[in-house]
């Protein structure tokens, strides 16, 4: 496999992010729950356009992520609220989980290939909102029937939830219940310091609801989660198991907007920093195990892409969905956790499915911009999908003096 260098082409074909921001994390018929999912993502787009002062006028696309919606096409319909041009297209794409990350992932390959300059690209999900799925039936006379999601696999080669998944991987990973309780304690921990620390605030656009309430944080970290608490909870998935409803993220709600374009666009727009694409990579797994998929996709970015390790990243920000699928990928890949996630994860802030991938980018942008990183550091994007796949990418610090 050729070695792929995005550092080696032209400026005008080198992809970047020029900024980043997300909605804040609303829990699912919570705070944001009343809002509809293109209004949960305008805002977020007119936030993230404004920030770098690009020309909306000069937009190729608008690209965003999006797993439990109506069909239809919600970059589109988030895009025209958004103000901005009617020349402006969107399109949506779906990878489950992963979603958001590859709708960015996709923005900064099409800048690569010159198939564009300047992309909108992320991922926006109302699980409030989602619509009711309802098979047809096969006959007449034959009532409808309710079912909870898609499906991701045929049942011959395995289609689980995502909690029961989680078990099969704890099982086979040996991950136990105390370390998956002591993980997802230390993720609310992380989160509820950063909140009081104001650690979100440059990266969360307010969103006012139908009922006049501005909503300006994140709903669900939780300074009372503790070992006692977490201990009494009882297997949700599972007789005898191990996975809870404290160590599993919550269903969500939310939005995340990254503005990708070339290195050179973005001298034209007078940005100073931001993020270089360093690579990524997916990879399939089975889906019985879907949460071990970020082990192959990485393993697979750092073979495409040796300028980028495991001990050079300074930042990693893994998506929580599940605990047990956190702790075993880590171990296989052998990340010390605690270099994971240091302002929290989505254990504590909230998983809004095709947003998620979105947010992890959104959150390595402004770690790197609040702590004054150097040229080069570099940080990576990790993801679990249903259906049993993974994603994996990297991205590193950059100015454009």
């Amino acid at each position: 496999m050729t070695d792929l260098f995005y550092s080696d082409l032209p400026e005008d074909r080198q992809p970047v992010i020029i900024a980043a921001r997300r909605s804040p994390i609303g829990r699912a018929f919570g705070t944001l729950g009343a809002i509809e999912p293109q209004d949960l993502a305008a805002p977020v787009l007119q936030s993230a356009l404004a920030d770098c002062n690009a020309d909306p006028n000069t937009v190729d696309d608008i690209i965003l992520g999006n797993a439990t919606g109506g069909g239809g096409n919600i970059a589109r319909l988030s895009g025209l609220p958004a103000g901005l041009p009617v020349s402006v297209p969107g399109v949506t794409v779906d990878r489950q989980c992963g979603a958001g990350l590859d709708a960015i992932v996709t923005a900064c390959h099409l800048v690569a290939a010159g198939a564009g300059t300047l992309f909108l690209a992320g991922g926006v999900e109302s699980t409030s909102r989602a619509p009711w799925r309802v098979s047809r039936p096969r006959h007449a006379n034959d009532l409808p029937t309710f079912f909870g999601r898609a499906r991701f696999a045929p049942d011959d080669i395995g289609d689980p939830d995502m909690g029961v998944a989680a078990e099969n991987v704890a099982t086979r990973y040996k991950i136990d219940r105390k370390r998956q309780d002591a993980f997802a304690r230390e993720s609310h921990r992380r989160a509820v310091q950063s909140q009081k620390n104001d650690v979100f605030c440059s990266e969360i656009v307010a969103l006012e609801t139908p009922a006049g309430n501005v909503i300006t944080a994140d709903e669900c970290p939780r300074d009372d989660t503790s070992k006692e608490k977490l201990a009494r909870l009882p297997p949700v998935f599972v007789a005898g198991g191990t996975v809870t409803a404290g160590n599993s993220c919550p269903l969500n709600d939310g939005a995340a907007i990254a503005v990708v374009t070339s290195r050179a666009h973005a001298r034209q727009c007078g940005t100073q920093s931001g993020l270089a694409f360093a690579g990524a990579a997916t990879a399939g797994v089975a889906p019985d195990y879907l949460g071990i998929g970020p082990v192959p996709a990485t393993q697979k970015l750092l073979e495409k892409h040796p300028d980028v390790t495991l001990d050079a990243a300074s930042i990693i920000e893994f998506n929580e969905a599940l605990a047990a699928q956190v702790l075993a990928s880590l171990d296989a890949l052998k990340i010390d956790e605690a270099r994971v996630n240091r302002d929290g994860g989505a254990l504590a802030l909230g998983h809004p499915f095709g947003a998620s991938g979105a947010i992890l980018v959104t959150r390595i942008f402004h770690q790197f911009r609040n702590k004054a990183a150097s040229d080069n550091d570099l940080a990576l994007a990790m993801m679990g999908i249903g259906g049993g796949m993974g994603l994996s990418a990297a991205f590193r610090f950059t100015t454009f003096s």
